[in-house]
């Protein structure tokens, strides 16, 4: 066979050979929301935290903070792009599996003014291979693993944040809507003292300066009770966003964002193998393991590149040759050093920002513990209190109907206790964010006492 015909017959081949074909995916210039909660699919099997596959998932009955997750976690617009972002690391290690193509050169030279039946067109022929990149290939394909496991890893981590503010949001709705219910009912009761007051004003009986404070009251709860349904509708709304969902649409939000109580010797379990259960830890690992990796074949790399082949050449007389060829570096100026530098130098900062992160993840957590121990305590007392305050309210609340109180006695005694409840609702909520916090921080659900 010529080899011209050699040529053509392997470039046929290659181009039959494992092509890939092109699709169109065209953008769409319109915003895509789920249109309906209840036709949203959730696959609990892909849920990252061990408390949420075992949940079922029913949005026809309202919507718990469980729930709220698991919508988070399947339909999050970030984490969507994070999921896109390990397609690409995957395509990326596999492509780092494969061994680099053989080269294939074919170089004719047609002879000018020949003469006839003396000259012939002379070529060259050669099929040459990289074996120095055979040296660095189990390398790379370590390197690209831990790449992949790094890639698969920082999604989780991303999955766990995801679901840790779906639950902050959650729990900060809740607590506005408690807040709302103990400030209408101040103000009922404040509305009931300025009726009073503009009743008297009308006979002449009050000074304008006493109902001038009453009204300034009314104002006061009035501007708390806006400033709460400002919040709670911007909550909602970053609520919305983080589900991937409508800014319109309206979650029917059921039960309460409770946590319970904290069991001590667990966290501390957890907390000794951090590194081993925290994705953002692992994640940091795993890609200075791939680093280490790529310092190992910049070493290699500083090896001569070996490059061998066979070759087949005629010149313009007809006659044939047959032999090899053979290249490689000579390591005299370079050397690779700089990319070994370079490399040396980047493993160097990815070990000191594992070290720093991990210090960063146990001073995290031990700041919450004694703050959670000082808010515990002063919600027991805020509720002993209000044990009390319960009664004496009850008590003059009987007084004023019946006429042994006036209103301005009853109203100072109620106001301390719904000034109380306020106080205990901001403190709930408090330590709620802060065990949400926990959570994400220790993963998964948080570890419980155990009731006795």
């Amino acid at each position: 066979m010529k080899p011209i015909s050699i040529f053509l017959v392997l470039v046929v081949a290659m181009l039959e050979t494992g092509c890939a074909s092109y699709q169109s995916q065209p953008l769409s210039l319109m915003p895509s929301w789920p249109t309906e909660i209840s036709r949203l699919e959730i696959d609990s099997s892909k849920i990252p935290l061990s408390a949420l596959p075992s949940h079922k998932f029913d949005p026809n009955d309202g919507l718990d903070m469980t729930e709220v997750a698991m919508i988070a976690v399947a339909n999050n617009p970030a984490l969507m792009l994070a999921r896109d972002d390990t397609g690409i690391a995957g395509a990326q290690a596999f492509s780092a599996g494969l061994l680099p193509d053989p080269q294939f050169g074919f170089s004719p030279q047609f002879p000018q003014n020949a003469i006839a039946g003396q000259n012939v067109t002379a070529f060259d022929l050669g099929l040459t291979y990289d074996f120095g990149a055979i040296m660095t290939h189990s390398l790379r394909n370590a390197e690209a693993r831990s790449d992949r496991r790094n890639a698969d890893l920082a999604l989780l981590w991303q999955e766990w944040q995801v679901v840790g503010q779906s639950r902050l949001l959650f729990s900060r709705i809740c607590s506005r809507k408690n807040l709302l219910s103990i400030l209408k009912e101040n103000r009922d009761l404040a509305e009931l003292r300025y009726a009073r007051d503009k009743a008297a004003l009308a006979r002449e009986d009050l000074p304008l300066t006493a109902a001038a404070v009453d009204e300034n009251t009314l104002q006061t709860i009035d501007k708390q009770i806006n400033e709460t349904m400002r919040l709670l509708e911007k909550d909602r709304f970053a609520l919305n966003d983080l589900l991937g969902l409508a800014p319109s649409t309206q979650l029917n939000l059921v039960g309460d964002a409770d946590f319970s109580d904290l069991n001590k010797q667990e966290i501390a379990h957890r907390l000794s193998n951090l590194a081993k259960i925290r994705p953002d830890l692992m994640a940091l690992q795993a890609g200075y393991e791939a680093q280490d990796m790529r310092l190992r074949q910049a070493i290699l790399s500083q090896f001569p590149a070996i490059n061998a082949g066979f070759v087949i050449a005629r010149d313009n007389t007809g006659i044939n040759y047959q032999g090899f060829s053979l290249s490689l570096s000579l390591p005299i100026f370079n050397r690779n050093q700089g990319n070994i530098a370079v490399a040396q130098a980047t493993r160097k900062r990815m070990h000191d920002e594992f070290q720093i992160r991990l210090n960063q993840a146990y001073s995290d957590v031990e700041q919450i513990l004694p703050d959670q121990d000082l808010l515990q305590a002063q919600l027991v007392q805020l509720n002993n209190e209000l044990v009390t305050l319960a009664l004496i309210s009850g008590r003059s609340e009987a007084a004023y109907n019946v006429g042994d109180m006036d209103l301005s006695g009853y109203s100072i005694l109620k106001d301390v206790e719904i000034s109380k409840k306020v106080e205990r609702n901001a403190v709930e909520e408090s330590i709620l964010e802060e065990r949400i916090a926990l959570a994400t921080l220790l993963g998964g659900q948080l570890p419980v006492r155990e009731s006795e």
